[in-house]
């Protein structure tokens, strides 16, 4: 099956509640309008109009400030946030390295969360049965298998959730940052499986702050700003224009999101 990402103008849009103010003439006046004043809902565009091609061989760099709308479009290739606007296109089997402890739950042992974790991500419980052992060995922790997760210490707890979303091969691999958590041995061996992982992948996506390894590992970059694109081709020219825009005055960079809807939408009451 041929892998690849098509995005068609994708936009974004999540509410939002802002409390009026109402300054009494004492301040149980003002508590008190506080407590009666009803919030306004509004909206913030966190994506708009975002659209690009994404093939078998390409490997992705998503470069931008903080807040650019990075995470925000990796969490819409997963699949975690659905668009409001336009289409998004997957095919193939896809992985994201964002959140290593998300869907763990601390009252459950590891043997319980290793199931629950891999069922999650689409894999059939007779294959977790064969994967167990391996996952614990892989994150060290044989030894503390039925203990509650919530007993683990957060490096141990990130180091099971990396042997578990790194246990099998998918055809696109989406990562935020890059893996750094535990002690330098198992930092090591993280990176030499997650290599190995995203040698293995049709497609990666990643965002990351860091240059060299943008440029070990990617051919493209995306430019993000205020949740549009700026830029999207091969990465030196990404580089460059991004620098470019960077190195600009504030009152000659391109106009981006408003990253607030400043009108109540219809039927958005108070």
């Amino acid at each position: 099956m041929t892998a690849y990402i098509r995005a068609r103008n994708i936009g974004l849009e999540v509410p939002y509640y802002i409390q009026p103010e109402k300054q009494g003439r004492s301040w149980l006046g003002t508590l008190f309008g506080a407590a009666t004043a009803v919030p306004k809902r509004r909206f913030a565009t966190l994506l708009d109009e975002v659209a690009f091609d994404v093939e078998e061989g390409d490997r992705v760099a998503l470069i931008g400030r903080n807040g650019a709308g990075k995470t925000t479009l990796l969490r819409i290739l997963t699949g975690a946030f659905q668009p409001t606007r336009g289409e998004l296109q997957v095919s193939g089997t896809r992985q994201a390295l964002l959140n290593l402890s998300l869907g763990f739950n601390p009252e459950g042992t590891l043997h319980e969360n290793i199931y629950l974790r891999a069922t999650a991500m689409g894999i059939s419980a007779s294959k977790v049965r064969d994967m167990v052992g391996s996952i614990l060995e892989f994150a060290e922790l044989e030894q503390v298998a039925n203990r509650r997760l919530h007993t683990l210490s957060s490096g141990q707890r990130m180091r099971l959730g990396f042997a578990i979303s790194t246990s099998i091969q998918h055809d696109i691999m989406l990562l935020d940052e890059w893996f750094g958590a535990g002690d330098v041995q198992f930092v090591k061996k993280a990176r030499e499986r997650l290599s190995s992982r995203i040698n293995g992948s049709k497609i990666v996506v990643v965002a990351s702050h860091n240059q060299t390894l943008t440029k070990r590992l990617c051919n493209k970059g995306l430019v993000l700003e205020q949740g549009r694109i700026l830029h999207y081709g091969p990465l030196e020219e990404a580089m460059r224009e991004y620098s470019a825009f960077t190195a600009r005055p504030a009152s000659r960079q391109p106009n981006a999101v408003t990253p607030e809807r400043k009108k109540v939408r219809a039927g958005a009451g108070a």
